[in-house]
């Protein structure tokens, strides 16, 4: 009688499996097929086709063929003044948002997550701006800056702090003043992002800490920080991008202005192709801004990345 090893039977077994292994690859693809179709419809093709204009004169009400022009979009966009002023404008918005965005929200999410009384209540309060459409924030916002009957130059004028000011149509008042609408309407995604790492966070790691006799910065330091750093990462690294590429609330609040004080490079983008018909150039814009930003936003993870691990 022949006995038959372990070894063998794996050997045995071994075609078979790859068989297996191989409906089994083909079955996962024919699950995510579904979800992959929209985003290549949606997102990539649009993507592709959107690099391709930018290489081409395509304009709004043209009689003659689209002609490819190569990289002279580019070599005119080099000498935009214009639209770099629109850059340094974005780039100062999605850093002005983001940053007070981010403490304000992680002390929130601080406090929300301590046992409190109607705990439950506060937390729905504090999502009620990320359920409000962005054209309703605006104008929303828009009623609150009035200068002649808004909340905000009542409040000043009760207070007797001055007769109030159009707030939106200065030109050093209105990017601070919607960077503060910024703030305001995308800290409940923030909130709720670093409220979900808080829980995730072992509760017997703090209590372990003050049986050491650790106060609460050295809690919070020691314990919760490190806990909550890859989650700080990731919704840091989304916001700058949401809010380099806004366009709705800055939109309905200023629409760029005034004298282009606020005019985000989206909004620019959006002006060049839809008001003035320069589609091929818009595209070029779109291109740029979408390489200009990953650099940074590669940048900027690899710094963080490399201060965690030196940490």
């Amino acid at each position: 009688m022949t006995l038959v090893t372990e070894a063998e039977r794996s050997v045995r077994r071994a075609p078979g499996s790859k068989r297996q292994r191989r409906g089994t690859d083909h079955g996962a693809w024919f699950l995510v097929l579904p979800a992959l179709i929209p985003i290549l419809i949606l997102s990539v093709g649009p993507l592709l086709y959107g690099i391709l204009l930018a290489f081409t004169d395509a304009q709004s009400g043209r009689t003659q063929p689209t002609q490819w022009i190569g990289g002279l979009n580019f070599r005119d966009l080099l000498h935009d003044t214009l639209f770099w002023e629109s850059f340094r404008i974005g780039l100062v918005w999605a850093v002005g948002v983001t940053v007070p965005q981010f403490l304000l929200a992680l002390g929130l999410a601080l406090l929300l997550n301590q046992d409190l009384r109607l705990r439950w209540l506060a937390r729905a309060l504090a999502i009620v701006p990320w359920a409000m459409p962005e054209v309703v924030v605006g104008v929303m916002w828009r009623l609150v800056y009035n200068p002649d009957a808004g909340i905000l130059n009542e409040t000043l004028r009760d207070l007797g702090l001055g007769d109030g000011r159009d707030w939106l149509s200065g030109l050093g008042t209105a990017l601070p003043a919607v960077i503060v609408v910024g703030i305001w309407a995308g800290m409940p995604t923030t909130t709720v992002a670093l409220l979900a790492g808080l829980q995730n966070t072992p509760r017997e790691l703090h209590e372990a800490a003050a049986v050491d006799g650790a106060g609460a910065w050295r809690r919070f330091r020691t314990v919760t920080w490190p806990a909550l750093r890859p989650v700080a990462l990731a919704i840091t690294a989304l916001n700058l991008i949401w809010n380099f590429n806004s366009f709705a609330l800055v939109y309905v609040l200023t629409s760029g202005g005034p004298g282009g004080r606020t005019r985000l490079p989206m909004l620019f983008a959006y002006e060049e192709a839809f008001r003035y018909g320069q589609f091929g150039y818009a595209a070029a814009m779109g291109c740029v801004m979408v390489a200009v930003i990953s650099i940074l936003l590669a940048l900027f993870l690899v710094g963080r990345l490399r201060g965690g691990d030196d940490a």
